[in-house]
């Protein structure tokens, strides 16, 4: 049979990215584990079929296994991740393959707006970092309408969230949420890895956010990527939510952090709201229902108005922390609608419009969406039905 001349030192690095065993990569090939560290000793070589096999099991390009030495892999986006005391670690390959994905369609879409002609969108790079926060969540707040009205029509938190997509959305701003990777159930996301990243880009701003992440904190995640275009800067984020915003170790995200907070827990209403003759649990109980966020983001907002000491705040957040309820998931069991929250509601009516118009095959739809071609067929004909709306 036909010798792979594969790099040893490459089918080593495959393995090692993916932070696997040699054990388990044997396994996922059906190959005893002495042949497989044959390979990487560069004793043996597997066979043209067991390398190709052996590149898709572990998700690398199988060019790459013939390289000299491994490549380089940087995210394509400023990486503004830091938590407090943990060195930064290289992306995994999922999420490497998720911002490609990402990128691809946010390219699409530029490249859509321009043949279109549409304007520039005036409020991304509106504000500097050294601009006022409340100036600038004002202005995020007055353009989205994120306010008390808002909240209140909400029937809870997830319709929250999904309003302030909605108005997101409505403002040219594409909101993509997913917990894994395309629509590969078996490549999770890991939201110790990041919580979301954001494009700025004055055509086709993006905003992605880890759906791995509670429910709760995706509202956050939200708006502090939201933030990040206003202040005209990419980047993937990754918050200590253990430190107040003052002491993020990224000037960016903590600018960030900060507008995130005005915009969902404005100061002002905060301090009428807040009981201080009341028990910390009880204005926690009263007042995250009504921001509709999650007990976390009133904590650090009582604490960084110095309702307590930081002794006290680690106590409050590893007792939240211990009562929080299971991690969240995408949006319920409809595939049709996780498909939209996957791919921002927005991109997929543009880009089945644009089949349909002939503009591009539905084949590439198709592989945009990261679907089969028949797939699209039918969610067009449920989008354009209106049988499916916000996601």
């Amino acid at each position: 049979m036909t010798e792979a001349f594969v790099t040893p030192a490459l089918v080593k690095w495959a393995r090692e990215r993916n932070n696997l065993t040699a054990d388990a990569v044997a396994e996922k090939l059906n190959v005893a584990v002495a042949k497989f560290t044959a390979w990487e000793r560069g004793d043996e070589r597997p066979t043209l079929r067991q390398a190709q096999n052996l590149a898709q099991k572990l998700y690398v390009p199988f060019g790459f296994l013939f390289l000299s030495e491994p490549p380089s892999e940087d995210i394509p986006l400023p990486d503004l991740r830091t938590v407090t005391g943990a060195p930064l670690r290289p992306p995994s390959p999922a999420f490497l393959d998720l911002v490609y994905d990402v990128l691809r369609k946010q390219q699409w879409y530029r490249e859509y707006q321009e043949d279109e002609g549409a304007e520039s969108i005036p409020f991304i790079g509106r504000f500097a970092l050294t601009d006022g926060v409340q100036t600038i969540a004002s202005d995020i707040v007055n353009t989205l309408g994120i306010n008390n009205v808002m909240r209140q029509e909400s029937p809870n938190w997830e319709g929250f969230l999904r309003e302030f997509i909605r108005r997101a959305e409505r403002s040219r701003i594409l909101v993509l949420r997913s917990s894994i990777v395309e629509n590969n159930n078996y490549r999770k996301l890991d939201v110790q890895e990041f919580r979301g990243f954001a494009i700025s880009d004055d055509l086709a701003p993006l905003v992605f956010i880890n759906a791995r992440d509670w429910k709760t904190a995706q509202i956050f995640t939200l708006a502090h990527e939201v933030a990040h275009l206003w202040i005209g800067e990419s980047g993937v984020s990754n918050l200590d939510y253990r430190q107040p915003s003052w002491q993020q170790e990224n000037h960016i995200d903590r600018k960030c952090d900060q507008i995130a907070a005005e915009i969902l827990v404005p100061n002002s209403d905060f301090e009428v709201r807040w009981q201080d003759d009341e028990e910390v649990g009880t204005n926690l109980d009263k007042l995250a229902p009504h921001y509709r966020v999650s007990k976390f983001v009133v904590l650090r907002r009582a604490y960084e108005n110095k309702k307590f000491s930081s002794q006290e705040y680690r106590v409050h957040y590893e007792d939240l922390m211990a009562r929080i309820t299971p991690k969240g998931t995408e949006s319920g069991g409809d595939f049709h609608r996780t498909l939209l929250a996957r791919n921002s509601s927005t991109f997929t009516l543009t880009l089945l419009a644009a089949a349909a118009e002939g503009r591009l095959s539905e084949r590439d739809a198709a592989r945009l969406l990261n679907v089969k071609v028949r797939t699209v067929g039918d969610v067009r004909n449920r989008l354009f039905a209106g049988e499916l709306g916000y996601a």
